[in-house]
Parts: C-alpha cells; sequence; structure tokens
C-alpha cells in the first residue's frame, strides 16, 4: 500500500472546497481516506474501490442526511492510502476504525478477547488448559467460547472424560505421587507414570476429536471399549469408561442447542430500534453450542453513505460489525446472518485473504439454519429491550441526582474517590466512573500514595495527593484541546473534612466550577443514614428508600470496592519483595547464591562478613555492604 498524500497542501481550504481541491490528485485506485477535522480528530475512516470516484462524491454537496453534510464542514483536511485490491483496502479500514475511534463511524464496543481451550503441544504430556490472548503456545487452540462460565463447563468435562493433566508443568515435575485430581478421576496422572506415554497420548488424540466434532465416534469407540472390558470381567475399567462416556453425554445435555447439520459457524442477529443497535453473536464449535454474547455497537454517528442507495442502515451496520469483530479473532468457515452485508462477497473475500481459507456469509430462509438465526434475532430483541429499560432508568436516577445536589444538568460523567489503607501502610486511592450507559470500567484509575511527608492515616493528606494528581492531568489535557474527561460531579468519601480538602486542590488548579460532594456515612456507618456535604448548604439526607440514594450507594461501594482491591494488590506485591533487592550490587544470580546460601532473607541478615564472603560472587566489599545493610539502625 502506498500514501498518496499527507494533510491537505492548503490550510484556507476546508469542507467541501478543500475535498474538491483534493479530488485533483487522487488516483482512480482502491484505497482508504480519512477525513479530519479540527485539532486532528479523525471523523471519518472509509474505503473505496476507486479513491477519486468516492471521494469526489463529498465534494459535490449531495447528501441523504444532514450528518453527512456537517461531517463535510467540519472536514479540515484528509489522509489517503492506496492498496492493491479492495479487499486489503477494506482490511486496513477495519483496523484504522478500530485504532483511531473516528465519531462518524460505527463503531463496535466492548470488543474483549474469548477464552479458548487449549491442547499444549510442547511437553511430553501435554497438557489442557483455558487460555486467551494470542496463540503464543505450541498446541491446538479450540473456541471461541463466550463467557468464561461456558469454557470452565467444558474444561470440567473433558477432565472427567479423557483424564488430561491441567497442573503447570512446576508442579507436573515436582510431584512424587498422584494428586488430588487423580483420586477424584479427573486425572490419569502422567507424572507420576500410572499411565503409559502411549497411552496418556491416546487419551489427547481423543480429546482433539472430540474437540473437533467427532464426538459420536469417540463415544462409540469408547462404548465398544467398555463392552470389551465387560466381557473380559474388567469390571472396574468397564466402570470408568461408563462414567467417561457419561461426562461427554452431559454436554449435549447441558447445551441449550445442538444443531444437526451445522458444525462450526457463528450465527450473527442483528435488531436495531429507536436509534441503537444490538448484535447477537451464538458460537458454534464441533456441533455444539458454546455460548453466545450481545454487543451494543454505536451507531448514532454512523456516516457510511454508499453508492448505491439501495443499501439499508441494516446491511452498514452488519458490515461494519463483522469487520471490527473478526478484526483479531478466527474467521469460522460459515457465518449466518439475519440481514444480508453490504458487498458481501467483498467482506467474504476479506476474511478469506485474512484466513486462508474460504469463508462463507449466508442468510438461510429455512430450515435448521434459518431457525438458529431466527433464536439469535429473539435474543438480540430481548438484549436491546432490557438495555433500553435499563437506559431509561439510568436516565431517571442522573435526573434526580441533579436535583438533589441542585445541578444545571444531569451529569454526563461523575467520579466518585476513596482512599484505603491499613495504619497509612500500602496506601491507595481510587477512582472510579460512571455515567448514563453505567460504570465506565475502563476510566478507573488507581493512585500509588507517593507523598513521604504524610503521616501514616491522614486522610485528607490522601485525598489532596490524589485530587491533586488528577485534575493537574486534567488541566494539561484540556490545554491540549481535549475535555472529554472533564466530570460534571466528583463525590469524596467523607465529610466535610475531606470536601474542604477536595475543595482547596481544586481551587488551586482553577478547576473549581466543577460540583463537589462529600458523601459521609452515618451512624455506625449504617446504609441510608448518608449525609451529603455541599458547600454553602447545611449538610443534608435523602429521603431512606429513595431510588437516588441507593444509586448514589451504589457509587461509593463501587469506589470503596476498587479501593481495597488496589490496596490489596500493592500490599501483596509489597509482601513479596525482599530485602535483598535493595542492596546495591545484589542482582538475580547473587540473591539466589545467598537465598540457597542462607535459606532466606533472614539468614543472610545474621551472617558475619566472613561467612558472606564465602558466597560465591560475593565479594569483600559486598559483603562488607550486605552486613551494613541489615544494621544500618
Amino acid at each position: 500500500m502506498t500514501d498518496v498524500t499527507s494533510d491537505s497542501p492548503s490550510p484556507r481550504l476546508a469542507g467541501a472546497a478543500l475535498i474538491k481541491d483534493e479530488v485533483t490528485r487522487l488516483p482512480d485506485a482502491p484505497g482508504v481516506y480519512r477525513m479530519i477535522g479540527e485539532g486532528e480528530e479523525v471523523l471519518y475512516v472509509g474505503k473505496a474501490k476507486s479513491l477519486k470516484k468516492r471521494v469526489v462524491q463529498y465534494a459535490q454537496g449531495r447528501f441523504h442526511t444532514n450528518r453527512i453534510a456537517h461531517m463535510v464542514d467540519a472536514t479540515r483536511s484528509m489522509e489517503f492510502v492506496t492498496t492493491r485490491t479492495e479487499a486489503d483496502a477494506l482490511l486496513l479500514e477495519i483496523n484504522l476504525i478500530k485504532q483511531l475511534k473516528p465519531r462518524f463511524n460505527v463503531l463496535l464496543r466492548d470488543d474483549k478477547s474469548f477464552p479458548e481451550i487449549v491442547i499444549r503441544r510442547d511437553h511430553d504430556a501435554p497438557q489442557l488448559r483455558k487460555h486467551r490472548g494470542a496463540h503464543t503456545i505450541k498446541g491446538d487452540y479450540f473456541g471461541p467460547f463466550a463467557s468464561a462460565w461456558a469454557v470452565n463447563r467444558t474444561l470440567n468435562t473433558l477432565q472427567k472424560a479423557f483424564l488430561l493433566r491441567s497442573c503447570s508443568d512446576s508442579v507436573y515435575e515436582s510431584r512424587d505421587r498422584p494428586c488430588m485430581l487423580h483420586q477424584i478421576k479427573r486425572c490419569a496422572a502422567p507424572c507420576t507414570g500410572l499411565i503409559g506415554k502411549d497411552d496418556y497420548q491416546a487419551l489427547v488424540d481423543q480429546a482433539e476429536a472430540f474437540l473437533r466434532g467427532k464426538s459420536r465416534a469417540v463415544m462409540a469407540s469408547m462404548a465398544k471399549q467398555m463392552e470389551e472390558a465387560a466381557e473380559d470381567l474388567e469390571f472396574e475399567r468397564a466402570a470408568r469408561l461408563r462414567d467417561r462416556i457419561r461426562a461427554l453425554s452431559a454436554v449435549a445435555q447441558e447445551t441449550q442447542i445442538n444443531p444437526e447439520t451445522v458444525e462450526e459457524a457463528d450465527v450473527v442477529a442483528l435488531h436495531v430500534e429507536g436509534g441503537q443497535a444490538c448484535v447477537q453473536v451464538f458460537f458454534f464449535r464441533a456441533g455444539q453450542n458454546w455460548g453466545n454474547r450481545a454487543y451494543f455497537p454505536r451507531i448514532t454517528g454512523n456516516a457510511d453513505e454508499s453508492e448505491d442507495e439501495t443499501v439499508t442502515e441494516e446491511q452498514r451496520i452488519i458490515t461494519a460489525f463483522l469487520g471490527q469483530f473478526y478484526d483479531d479473532k478466527r474467521i469460522p468457515r460459515l457465518i449466518l446472518a439475519n440481514v444480508q452485508p453490504a458487498e458481501s462477497e467483498l467482506l467474504s473475500e476479506a476474511f478469506a485473504l485474512k484466513s486462508g481459507r474460504k469463508v462463507e456469509i449466508s442468510v438461510p430462509k429455512r430450515g435448521e439454519k434459518a431457525d438458529l438465526v431466527q433464536h439469535a434475532l429473539t435474543n438480540a430483541k430481548e438484549a436491546l429491550g432490557r438495555k433500553m429499560a435499563e437506559g431509561s432508568a439510568q436516565t431517571k436516577l442522573l435526573a434526580g441526582v441533579a436535583e438533589a445536589f441542585k445541578l444545571d444538568a444531569p451529569p454526563e460523567r461523575i467520579e466518585v474517590y476513596d482512599n484505603s489503607h491499613i495504619q497509612g501502610t500500602n496506601a491507595v486511592g481510587g477512582m472510579i466512573v460512571a455515567g448514563p450507559e453505567g460504570f465506565m470500567k475502563g476510566q478507573y484509575r488507581k493512585f500509588n500514595i507517593r507523598s513521604t511527608e504524610l503521616t501514616p492515616g491522614d486522610d485528607y493528606g490522601m485525598m489532596k495527593e490524589v485530587l491533586r494528581r488528577r485534575f493537574a492531568r486534567l488541566v494539561k489535557e484540556e490545554e491540549e484541546g481535549d475535555d472529554a474527561n472533564r466530570p460534571d460531579l466528583v463525590l469524596v468519601d467523607g465529610g466535610k473534612g475531606q470536601l474542604d480538602a477536595a475543595l482547596e486542590i481544586m481551587a488551586d488548579l482553577g478547576v473549581d466550577d466543577i460540583a463537589v460532594v462529600g458523601v459521609a456515612k452515618g451512624p455506625d456507618r449504617d446504609a441510608g443514614l448518608e449525609r451529603f456535604f455541599i458547600p454553602g448548604q447545611t449538610p443534608f439526607m435523602l429521603e431512606p428508600k429513595s431510588p437516588v440514594l441507593y444509586y448514589l450507594q451504589r457509587l461509593r461501594d463501587e469506589a470503596h470496592r476498587f479501593a481495597i482491591g488496589a490496596h490489596r494488590t500493592r500490599r501483596s506485591m509489597d509482601l513479596k519483595k525482599n530485602p535483598l533487592d535493595e542492596i546495591e550490587g545484589v542482582g538475580p544470580g547473587r540473591k539466589k547464591a545467598l537465598l540457597h546460601a542462607f535459606g532466606s532473607a533472614k539468614g543472610v541478615s545474621r551472617a558475619s562478613v566472613e561467612d558472606l564472603v564465602k558466597v560465591d560472587g560475593v565479594s569483600q566489599a559486598l559483603a562488607e555492604r550486605i552486613f551494613g545493610f541489615f544494621r544500618k539502625g
């Protein structure tokens, strides 16, 4: 691919005039274009079979929607990249949309990685385990599973049926007798030689065959072995095989839908209502339903105006969703959908290019596959209905918060602060964020208290440090033109003292136009008796059964949970620290030698200089330094 141009040559041009000027230098070739607004904000990313023919449409001033007209007016520069084929352009467009998150594109949100099952192949006794992320381990991967629950259930079944080890290599190597998993018949104990390598490999091969969809053949083979064992009067072995067959049969019984005609496919159903969209994705692998997940792509800023006026909004949404969804996931051979994507053949070609094999996108009209799609669509409608109901309730709660605290409008961003420590040690401040869509966990922040001048347990001083660091960063961001993270309301855990500390810092930083409220716990820390402190007002309480009070309690409890979790993590890391790490000249090698010689850091602290010198790599000077370190008090 080739860059055609970077920023527009004439900063005086803008909008349609700028685009018209750019068209004069564009090739009649496939590629990707970016429309950029004030402050280098990427407004929109699009792809084209012909950059020249596609971009010229924006310069003609004939738009189907006001949103596109607004986007064109806001354009201050454009960037272009040519590609070899239109499929390459589509893949690049998908990557840039996920990376840049332009506000006029359809955006897939909550795109988290899925858990998988891996059979490791880098050990004599292959391990069966759950996996997330890149395929860096040599082995066979099976998935995706829609949730950790789904993958854990399947792992549990596979352990019962195939007796494969799940322990780490270090545990495996250290065993001299079978572990509890062998006692409860979930592991064949290859670690202690209770099963030979060839027999264990046969179990691994059976597990792989089962996960690849050959469940009937595996169960038939096991049934035959059970009959042979019974005929040979090996009743214990026959009973073990019976239990393994039952475990495999349970998979089919626990799963709601197991299709007869679909071995491997993703079923995707889109429902659009009230300006919002929900996409339900069901995963079918090895003829089994491995779970489903709902997505709610952002569509309010969509400005994807195709040359084909017959393309519907639903087709544009499903096309954008599929492209972004499979950008970093394994693509199945078959994708079943309720809406035919725009440029379906091009999308299939791009997926084939990415996966290295043919990928079919189909909209079934009858039969079992159509039933699967209809089932997914029903789930999409129900999920969107629940989300819209929750959103309506959330809107009412935020309006109630605005009324309770006399705000000009319902807050779009609420930040809640809390501290956690034990007698001043391992002190951590936590910030959680909430808004119209609930908790915004990607915006949470923790602050390790750094000041050495604070008196241990000085909650006011800790709150000042946290807020100074947080709002100094906000001031810097706003100086750079980014005001997206400015809160409308700040809640601090505490009464008048905490509130005054917060107000002092925010006044110093010039952000005293943000509403701040102190939330003090009731007597004996009783929920429902909280008092609220607002500058210039008498402290007050809300009605004990008020929904707004319950909502504010949830915010405070979430901040408390997050701060405690951050504190425990820091305390755990601190406990793992070794005093030897603080001694200059003691690296990993010398640390290991010292611990081996004296058994522990405490043993090292008791050693004399003469004993320390005897350790490999420890000179006279270093021995004296170590000796002095433990006696510096």
